[in-house]
């Protein structure tokens, strides 16, 4: 398993650990460097004649370092495991040498004699403990960021558009210290919003809304159902295990790949797949993270089909999943989906009332005519319905060129009122917009 930077930093054990691991980070502190499938490894010159030895783990993330520190994992460890992290390429995939070897033989020994299975035995105690702890950080930061949303609307949001890239920055890292990476995300969402813009307060209100009705949910978790409880946990940014989710039965269908977006921050790219079961009717989001220089895992494209089995995270209702076995499948035209956008709605209104903090989700709708109306374009249903396309839509030339004023069978991904088409059905045939 390949770790990011922020994993990385998560584990120092102090700001003075991270301070110095960073300083490490760079390939001119290294006198030798090496990979495998099971670890990373390299030699870090010090003030001595003789270079510290340091080594990590990937299959459990565990670290070693031949230093005089007491601290665990040092900012020899965490150097390393950041120069991995930003520049694979500088480690030759080679054997390990004696060294490492014993060190993770020796490790797998220990955990054989511990369960006399292949998988590590869980320590019940200790990792009540890491959770408990977890929960408390986070506690801890959602209480100061509730103080954070207090102070920005006791100061009125006409003050917000001259606020520096700073204010937003450092609200989120603290975020990122309490273990709540996906309050951070949401923090920052809020400094990305476009000030300069007419009506930039409803969007932002909204979002606000959003992060505050997180930080409330969680504290107020006891009282509330286990799905609720988990919707509220993968907002926060909880790990799942997959290894764990790989175990329950999933849904077996054939899921056609509907749209994806990619997203780049910093050396991360984040991939998003849409995807609709045909038999099922269920609609499932798959996440792909690469570092920069990192092969890909999944290689699909839109309106490709896969037969797969597919078991979905936790939540009341849950659209993120992951793959448990693929076989291959051959295109299929798709005989379900909504007929108009008062079913869509419905889905909406039911997934709000469970949780009112909604992703945007895929649709597939039948019967839809792009029309003008009220300044923008709207896609309208046989009913007479509407609902927006998104302002600036760059695919509406090509929608319009598809449609020539009749209806069009469309798959589209939003929430509320703003809907985006991904593709659309032609002589049974799906074509990527």
């Amino acid at each position: 398993m390949n770790l990011t930077d922020d994993q990385i930093l998560g584990l120092a054990p102090d700001e003075a650990s991270r301070k110095a691991g960073q300083g490490l980070a760079g390939p001119q502190k290294w006198v030798t460097l090496g990979a495998s499938e099971a670890a990373v490894w390299g030699e870090c010159q010090g003030s001595g004649s003789k270079p510290y030895q340091a080594a990590i783990d990937l299959g459990s993330t565990a670290f070693k370092c031949s230093c005089p520190s007491r601290k665990f994992p040092c900012k020899h460890g965490i150097g390393l495991g950041l120069l991995h992290a930003r520049q694979p390429a500088l480690f030759a995939a080679t054997e390990a040498p004696a060294w490492v070897q014993e060190w993770i033989g020796r490790r797998a020994r220990k955990e054989e004699e511990k369960t006399g299975q292949k998988e590590t035995a869980v320590d019940t105690a200790a990792q009540q403990k890491r959770q408990e702890a977890r929960a408390g950080k986070v506690a801890d930061g959602i209480a100061e960021l509730l103080s954070w949303i207090q102070d920005i609307i006791r100061g009125g949001l006409m003050q917000l558009p001259d606020k520096p890239p700073a204010f937003w920055e450092d609200a989120a890292r603290r975020l990122v210290d309490a273990q709540a990476p996906g309050l951070a995300g949401m923090v920052r969402g809020l400094g990305e919003t476009a000030f300069y813009k007419d009506g930039w307060q409803t969007g932002f209100l909204e979002r606000l809304l959003d992060l505050y009705l997180v930080g409330k949910g969680f504290q107020g978790a006891t009282e509330l159902g286990e799905d609720t409880v988990q919707d509220l946990r993968a907002r926060i940014g909880f790990p799942v295990s997959q290894e764990t989710l790989k175990e329950q039965t999933g849904i077996t269908d054939t899921w056609i790949v509907l749209g994806r977006r990619t997203f780049v921050e910093d050396n991360l790219t984040t991939e998003r797949y849409w995807l609709w079961g045909l038999r099922s009717d269920r609609y499932a989001l798959l996440l792909q993270f690469l570092v920069r220089g990192q092969p890909p895992t999944l290689l699909m494209q839109p309106g490709m089909h896969l037969e797969a089995e597919l078991v979905f995270y936790p939540g009341s209702h849950p659209l993120r999943t992951i793959i448990k076995r693929q076989l291959p499948a051959a295109p299929a035209r798709p005989e379900a989906g909504h007929d108009s956008w008062r079913s869509v709605v419905a889905i909406q209104a039911a997934a709000s009332a469970a949780f009112p903090v909604q992703p945007e989700r895929p649709f597939v709708v039948r019967g839809l005519t792009p029309v003008p109306a009220e300044g923008g374009w709207w896609l309208r249903d046989g009913a007479g319905d509407r609902m927006a396309l998104p302002a600036g839509y760059p695919g509406l030339w090509k929608l319009l060129a598809w449609s020539g004023g009749a209806p069009l069978d469309l798959a589209l991904v939003g929430k509320g009122q703003i809907y985006e088409p991904l593709g659309l059905w032609s002589q049974n045939q799906y074509h990527v917009l």
